[in-house]
């Protein structure tokens, strides 16, 4: 029964990663059917944002309140519904709407199922677990363009939607085995911690800003890859677009590599050898060595990165107690969904106004930063 619901926690992190970057393969499409400016999207993305910061803040209360497999349940079937709802959109107003109840569904997966793994299970299913996340954003585009292909965007959304109902089913049925396994802190029924006592445990600002930096070190490094390698190396733009993706491929393998590390490796010792091997990626980035050594750069980048998340997640019920981890993650799920949305354009102004040859310093800036906050985090 356990290998059971584990196999339904794969296939829902997969899930979690289908819709992802739907919005980006579509948006060329969309925007004129819509009649949307190109930039719009930007709107759709932060309604989306704003909504995962809102459940990932309010995990704790509603996980005590009705356990971790039920908020899972609910909150994918929100997505499926939103989705559903992006499929049959035909004005932007409206989709801005629809993006409220998708974001705030896929916060309250984000977090439940984050915590669950860490409180249940073994680290290296917790890096296998965000290896699937890598799958299913990796699979999105796929099915969208095959919808665009053949039929319309609406088609690619749909298609998307009837996957995460036919997983909201299968959520529903599979309630019992996450009953079943729920510790003694899950059935408790204290009352939530709530974010200002959060913020006073010792040890929870470390971990927040380690959380914040890695994400803003994740989304920076993929967002203006493919502008780096052009404008500041000379890579010419079909082949910059292509390779930009070697970063993501480099920490999905990197993460399937992770898993098997963690049996002989604690998490925080994988996260020091994840933070000095992605500061050895940006720092080859700066070497006058041509465009392999950009490229190589980003892909043990990736590779370094692969093990940060998943590690900082599962350490944080050793750090804090499986009583309070629940509310601590909540916090990290909203500090990761705050880095990614704020760091990149904070970047982008600064390269705007001088140049982008500063993405290996500004990569290599947030990596020290992590490692400080990471360093002096207490043990216990």
């Amino acid at each position: 029964m356990t290998g059971l619901l584990l196999a339904v926690i794969y296939v829902s992190f997969v899930s979690l990663g289908l819709p992802d970057a739907l919005l980006g393969a579509a948006w060329p499409t969309m925007h004129s059917e819509l009649h949307a400016g190109i930039a719009w999207a930007g709107a759709v993305s932060t309604i989306i944002s704003v909504g995962t910061v809102v459940s990932s803040l309010n995990s704790d209360r509603l996980t005590r309140r009705f356990g971790p497999g039920l908020v899972t349940a609910v909150s994918t079937g929100m997505t499926a519904g939103a989705l559903f709802g992006f499929s049959l959109c035909r004005s932007f107003p409206v989709l801005c709407i629809l993006a409220i109840p998708y974001g705030l569904g896929a916060g309250g997966v984000d977090a439940a199922i984050n915590n669950y793994v860490a409180v249940h299970y073994p680290s290296r299913h917790m890096s296998w677990l965000h290896c699937m996340w890598g799958v299913g954003a990796a699979a999105g585009p796929y099915i969208m363009g095959a919808a665009l292909r053949k039929m319309t965007w609406h088609t690619g959304y749909a298609a998307v939607g009837v996957l995460q109902a036919a997983l909201t089913a299968v959520l529903f049925i599979s309630l019992p085995l996450w009953r079943r396994q729920e510790s003694e802190a899950e059935r408790s029924s204290a009352p939530a911690l709530p974010l200002r006592r959060v913020l006073t445990i010792p040890g929870v600002k470390n971990i927040i800003l380690t959380f914040f930096c890695y994400c803003a070190l994740e989304s920076t490094a993929g967002l203006w890859a493919a502008s780096f390698l052009t404008l500041a190396r000379g890579v010419d733009r079909t082949r910059a677009a292509t390779f930009a993706g070697l970063f993501y491929i480099g920490m999905t393998l990197g993460r399937f590599i992770n898993g098997f590390l963690t049996v002989k490796l604690s998490d925080r010792k994988l996260i020091r050898l994840g933070m000095s091997v992605a500061a050895a990626g940006a720092a080859l980035m700066l070497l006058p060595a041509g465009e392999y050594a950009s490229l190589a750069g980003l892909v043990i980048l990736g590779l370094g990165c692969a093990p940060i998340y998943p590690c900082v997640i599962h350490s944080t019920p050793e750090y804090f107690g499986a009583d309070r981890s629940q509310a601590i993650i909540g916090v990290q799920m909203a500090s990761a969904y705050l880095g990614t949305a704020l760091i990149p354009p904070i970047f982008g102004a600064i390269a705007g106004s001088t140049t982008l040859s500063l993405y290996p310093f500004f990569l290599l800036t947030l990596i020290l930063l992590m490692a400080i906050a990471f360093s002096t985090l207490p043990r216990k």
